[in-house]
């Protein structure tokens, strides 16, 4: 995967007070979206603009790119 994650999705939320069960019973995000940030694999633009706001930070933050070795 060229583009990943930099941090733990699920902790640094975690951290700002936003559990995994209060991200789906206040429909932050789906369980889906959770399973994908979980598993590490990236999630929509516009879920990546609710971390931005959750985080507050910007997307450069949360996602780096990474040569991969396999081109």
């Amino acid at each position: 995967m060229a583009i990943q994650y930099k941090m733990d999705i699920l902790v640094e939320l975690k951290n700002k007070g936003y559990s995994s069960y209060r991200l789906r019973k206040e429909k932050i995000f789906g369980e889906a979206t959770i399973q994908k940030m979980r598993k590490g694999e990236l999630v929509s633009w516009e879920n990546m603009t609710t971390l931005c706001e959750l985080l507050q930070c910007q997307p450069g933050d949360i996602v780096e790119y990474c040569e991969n070795e396999n081109l």
